[in-house]
């Protein structure tokens, strides 16, 4: 059985309407990322209260935090990002997930990615090894523009780290759009440090994300993989629907995306929460 949870600041900033589609649709799990317009590394303690209060109330759980540690450029000092660790950590441990999504660093665009493969390896450990310190889950996110998008340097950073504290997020979508065929070339590469999966689906042209199995992201292939493993873990929908459904408001784009995954679980057999 696997375990559904979503980027709920898809649906809306409100907390509470997060918190009803998600209701609707049978999740109780959400990914923290953002409420009522601030990201979760600006919430107040009086911020993290009132949605934990709310949380308990309605029978939620925090499956991760989705943090933006990382989505920076590394020509950047590095202390800031510890010091958003450190927030990301208590809140982590606030709302009791050992998980936190961070990302691979942005290099210069006019320069080749390799001059700063010695820094971004430096600071993932640093990273990696701050988490450990705090039993803390980092999950490395294959998104774009950054040095780990595509699976060799993806693989480079986790294998550098060696950590139970630095994992990935595998993303299909996001591998479709740096032109990674997830299942056939990435999943073999690091599928012994997936921890978490998220659930985008992309097609290569149009370049576009789409709802999970309307793309090239081979998503049934990957649900059949997990089911053969035993995968009862995370599965985090984050639907990114925008260019594909222009017309529809954002809980519609949400709960399409949700409604697509469930459809290809019900057909693999999977059973989740």
């Amino acid at each position: 059985m696997v375990k559904l949870t979503c980027f709920a600041d898809e649906i809306s900033p409100e907390l509470d309407e997060q918190l009803s589609v998600l209701e609707q649709e049978g999740l109780r799990y959400l990914e923290l990322r953002g409420v009522w317009g601030k990201n979760v590394l600006d919430l107040t303690v009086e911020d993290q209260q009132l949605i934990r209060v709310k949380l308990q109330e309605r029978g939620f759980r925090i499956s991760s935090i989705g943090s933006p540690i990382g989505k920076y450029e590394i020509t950047d000092p590095f202390a800031p990002q510890l010091e958003a660790l450190e927030r990301a950590i208590a809140a982590a441990h606030f709302f009791e997930t050992p998980y936190i999504r961070i990302f691979s660093f942005r290099t210069p665009k006019d320069e080749p990615v390799e001059n700063y493969s010695e820094e971004v390896l430096r600071r993932m450990r640093e990273l990696s090894e701050a988490a450990a310190k705090e039993e803390i889950i980092l999950l490395l996110e294959n998104d774009s523009n950054l040095y780990g998008n595509t699976d060799d340097r993806c693989l480079e950073i986790l294998k550098h780290c060696q950590s139970e504290h630095l994992r990935t997020a595998f993303d299909p979508g996001n591998y479709i759009m740096n032109e990674v065929i997830p299942m056939t070339a990435a999943y073999p590469k690091v599928s012994s440090y997936i921890d978490y999966v998220h659930v985008k689906d992309a097609t290569a042209e149009p370049r576009q994300f789409v709802p999970a199995g309307l793309g090239d992201g081979q998503l049934v292939e990957l649900i059949d993989e997990l089911k053969q493993n035993g995968y009862s873990g995370f599965l985090s929908v984050e639907p990114h629907l925008t260019h594909y459904l222009p017309d529809a408001s954002n809980p519609e784009r949400v709960v399409t995306a949700i409604q697509a995954l469930k459809l290809l679980l019900d057909n693999a057999g999977v059973a989740w929460e």
